[in-house]
């Protein structure tokens, strides 16, 4: 079993740079450890000596994930609630396979960097005065919107910029 991401070496910084480039550019099923091993110039059990397996190789792109999204989420959270959101929704929007593989399976919370799935929920928690019910509220209103988007699940004439507005209206303080 993967440890916990404590402090990453310099070389696995460069795996993970190599996976989520490869996730970016190419999607999910680029995601191997063949293909980042492939990236970085190296045979495949040289990377298993950093990285023992998938599920550590994408850990390493969800907590990049993580990081980023609170990074927004934090610049935008002295404008308020709807600025917050609009970070979260930007970035997902810009990085669907980052945002797919952070929200759409089982999050590996024992494998994340201490700490790091509280930074990213914070702006959301200080938006709404500290309610943890209102902020998970708004965090699924928000996913699901996201999500809804992403998966062009809305008709093509659908409205999306006042769907969310009016979504947000309700978490006005």
């Amino acid at each position: 079993m993967p440890e916990p991401i404590e402090t990453l070496t310099e070389r696995q910084r460069q795996i993970a740079a190599a996976a989520r480039a490869l996730l970016d550019e190419q999607g999910p099923a680029a995601l191997t450890m063949r293909n980042v091993a492939d990236a970085l110039g190296i045979k495949a059990p040289s990377l298993y000596k950093h990285v023992p397996d998938k599920t550590a190789l994408e850990t390493l792109v969800v907590a990049d994930g993580f990081a980023e999204i609170a990074a927004v989420m934090e610049s935008a959270a002295p404008q308020g609630i709807s600025a917050v959101a609009q970070a979260y929704r930007t970035y997902a929007l810009a990085h669907p396979h980052v945002y797919r593989l952070m929200n759409y399976r089982p999050l590996r919370r024992d494998l994340l960097p201490p700490g790091l799935e509280e930074r990213a929920a914070q702006p959301l928690l200080d938006a709404v005065g500290g309610n943890q019910a209102r902020a998970r509220a708004l965090w699924a209103f928000a996913h699901g919107m996201v999500s809804l988007e992403l998966d062009a699940r809305f008709p093509p004439d659908a409205d999306l910029s006042a769907a969310w507005t009016s979504g947000l209206s309700s978490f006005a303080t």
